[in-house]
């Protein structure tokens, strides 16, 4: 009895030490593989190919009346593949994921799905290895080897990185800025991607964020091995020795993990290097992380290197950054100072246009706590203590309604009446407040922001210029979420009753929470789209033509169809007319004229080319059976918009008073294309500097996700009821939400000054 006993107990310990080694190895990443850049399978297109595309264009300049015109050239600056934490999170099974996107996919996606004309690759920083940034850097090498001539490319790929900075408060808020690079070589990069620090990055570094609980593996035992690599992915990532902040980044080791905490410390450290970049800031009104109440103010600070950010990101899949609305998520309660987090922040009551959640988690409690008959006193008195709980959280104000619903929050802090706005907007943060904003710490030369406007996907399944079709919402979009109830469940981790009393939550109360586990998701999936693109009025194809452009802010941005646009401030006496992006000194009245030709409507399925350029079954893997296949009509455009900005001339000035949106309206009566010409008879007796860009708007089509929460209004046009674009099982996958839109192009702006104005800036 006693040998059996023996025998018994050592297979025990045999299996718990099986098992136990088992887990070990799955939790510390031994079990995985390391995903690389993939393989790029398709050659260069044929010349005819790309040389119809420009005989399409010039044939459509002309009918404008544009003479001798650049090539207008399409990219996506904006891509990730899953060398980014969270792309290799939403290609897991358990969200709908289809594995592996590579670098590689990206080039492939680029010169047959979506038929751009440039990309760049800007997988988070924050994830990167040295393993992972030389893989980077010889599959873009590879994609531009097979691009034919260098004179002449089918499609140029650019190096680049996403600096990705989170803080939890206005205070220490920078945002997310993608960092581009001229060339391609090792001598002529940064050495290492160049991460953020703080919490933001430790998330993104570390992997799972919370989301993924280590018994995931065993619960989808089929699926183990993705798990194991995801795994793997964090490990390697967390395992990169921390550079010496102290020595100088072009003296640092290659294999090394480099941060920079401020915008001015990563245009320091690229500067070391001596490496030609362009520093895009995007996703400046995205409510998703961006505390309440931050704004460009604290970065046009001298030190903080404003004239680094050359372009900004007006558009991307993650919705519209352009426009400034004086609405407040939450406000100060005393005007001389904020402190650090929201202790001196209080609930702005609800207007016309916009509803404070805060305000809203007020009316949640109340409603809880009428219908358990407690009396009006107390649960006003609970809604008052709601609201300001709600508002000390911060971004994470949502987690103190407990057991609150997407349908609960109604549309509150939503942009009502912007395009297809980013989520939880944060309106100083748009394109226009930094525009209109000026720092005066030298009064005699005020510091302001002059950047070129593009768009870009943002999509992070390598899937470069997305918006080329509306179809496959979850892959041409960010919407992910559990594929059935049971894993939803379990990825948000146990649901909260909801009880008729608000939680409190501090800033270091959500500190303590994974850094995905305090964001919105719910909602957000209803604001995903398929994403903008970048065009560039270029000289050629060539790389050097491409930077030339993009260096002199002669690009513009469309929220995803291929318009046409020319924006030009006309000189008249001889002079030279004056594209978008310029900066001009003028002396007389400013006169301007803008051409625009609507979009090519697409036809379904994909054309010959990329059929005989792409083996079949890859082919419809990653175009999901659609590419870009345009036809000879054009949509078209129906009106003009002209946006006037004056910027500061002193520091007390109302920003919402400056900026004039829409200026001018002017209605287009063409088929398919628009010219149109009008001046600004007030600029010299004004005496102000003033800058002015345009969108051309194209008559509407079918868009996913066009009417974000597709709310039900009453008579009185106030939103009653939601019905969300779910990210997850409860939306189908077969379901694209699909809404009309009114599609547009951004100009860049055109900088006027004016000769009077001594505060030049």
């Amino acid at each position: 009895m006693r040998k059996v006993l023996y025998t018994i107990a050592g297979l025990l310990v045999s299996i718990v030490v099986v098992v136990g080694g088992y887990v070990l190895s799955a939790t510390f990443g031994l079990l995985g593989n390391h995903w690389g850049p993939g393989v790029i399978e398709g050659q260069a297109l044929p010349k005819t190919i790309v040389s119809q595309r420009t005989t399409v264009q010039r044939r459509a300049a002309r009918s404008l009346g544009v003479s001798a015109p650049r090539q207008i050239l399409f990219g996506d600056l904006h891509v990730h593949t899953t060398f980014s934490t969270d792309a290799f999170f939403l290609s897991l099974p358990i969200l709908g994921g289809r594995g592996a996107s590579p670098v590689a996919d990206a080039c492939d996606f680029a010169r047959y799905c979506s038929s751009l004309d440039f990309w760049s690759v800007t997988d988070h920083a924050e994830a990167s290895s040295p393993q992972r940034w030389r893989e980077t850097k010889e599959s873009i090498r590879q994609c531009n080897a097979m691009a034919g001539d260098d004179r002449d490319p089918d499609v140029t790929a650019f190096l680049g990185f996403e600096w990705t900075q989170v803080g939890p408060t206005p205070e220490d808020h920078y945002g997310h800025k993608n960092v581009i690079f001229k060339e391609q070589d090792d001598d002529a990069v940064a050495a290492r991607a160049i991460a953020s620090a703080g919490l933001s990055g430790t998330t993104l570094r570390s992997g799972t964020g919370g989301l993924l609980p280590p018994i995931i593996p065993f619960l989808d035992f089929d699926n183990r091995q993705i798990y194991y690599d995801f795994v793997t992915f964090a490990q390697e990532a967390a395992s990169v020795p921390a550079c010496d902040a102290g020595v100088p980044s072009k003296d640092l080791p290659a294999d090394c993990y480099e941060e920079a905490a401020t915008p001015a410390d990563l245009v320091a450290r690229l500067e070391s290097q001596g490496v030609e970049n362009i520093i895009i800031p995007h996703g400046t009104t995205w409510g998703f992380y961006t505390p309440p109440g931050s704004g460009w103010d604290r970065q046009l600070k001298a030190e903080m290197r404003p004239e680094a950010q050359t372009l900004i990101e007006i558009m991307s899949g993650h919705g519209n950054s352009d426009r400034y609305k004086p609405f407040l998520a939450s406000a100060l309660s005393d005007a001389s100072g904020a402190g650090q987090g929201y202790e001196n922040y209080v609930c702005p009551e609800p207007t016309g246009d916009y509803l404070p959640s805060c305000w809203q988690a007020g009316e949640i409690i109340r409603g809880r706590c009428m219908d358990e008959g407690l009396g009006e006193e107390e649960c006003d008195s609970r809604a008052v203590q709601a609201r300001q709980n709600y508002v000390y959280a911060g971004v994470g104000g949502h987690l103190t309604v407990p057991g609150a619903v997407a349908e609960d929050w109604l549309d509150s802090g939503q942009c009502r009446d912007c395009f297809v706005p980013s989520f939880n907007y944060r309106p100083k943060g748009s394109a226009q407040y930094g525009l209109a904003v000026a720092n005066f710490d030298d009064p005699s030369s005020p510091q302001r922001f002059r950047w070129g406007f593009i768009a870009a996907s943002d999509n992070h399944y390598a899937r470069p210029g997305t918006g080329y079709k509306e179809y496959d919402r979850f892959y041409n979009t960010e919407a992910a979420g559990g594929v059935t109830q049971q894993w939803a469940d379990r990825l948000r981790g146990a649901a909260k009753e909801p009880v008729a009393e608000s939680a409190a939550l501090s800033l270091d109360g959500l500190g303590e929470l994974g850094g995905f586990q305090r964001l919105e998701f719910e909602r957000q999936a209803s604001f995903f789209v398929t994403g903008g693109l970048a065009a560039v009025h270029s000289e050629g194809r060539t790389r050097d033509e491409i930077w030339a452009a993009m260096k002199r802010r002669e690009v513009y941005g469309t929220s995803g169809p291929r318009i046409m646009l020319w924006f030009d401030l006309v000189q008249g006496g001889g002079a030279s007319d004056a594209p978008m992006g310029s900066e001009v000194d003028v002396r007389k009245v400013p006169s301007f004229r803008v051409r625009a030709a609507g979009s090519l409507k697409q036809k379904p399925g994909c054309p010959d080319f990329a059929s005989a350029g792409l083996p079949a079954e890859r082919l419809e893997t990653l175009c999901s059976g659609e590419c870009y296949n345009p036809s000879g009509e054009r949509h078209k455009i129906t009106r003009i918009e002209v946006i006037r900005i004056t910027p500061q001339n002193d520091p007390g000035e109302d920003v919402a008073n400056l900026i004039e949106d829409p200026w001018k309206v002017i209605p287009c009566t063409g088929r398919g294309g628009c010219t149109v010409e009008f001046k600004d008879n007030a600029f010299m007796k004004d005496g102000r500097h003033r800058l002015y860009y345009v969108r051309a708007i194209q008559e509407p089509m079918q868009t996913v996700n066009g009417a974000n929460l597709r709310c039900e209004y009453d008579e009185e046009g106030i939103c009653v009821k939601v019905n969300p674009c779910h990210g997850d099982y409860r939306t189908p996958a077969s379901e694209n939400c699909l809404s009309p839109v009114e599609h547009r192009a951004w100009s860049s702006p055109i900088y006027v000054n004016h000769p009077r104005n001594t505060r030049g800036g």
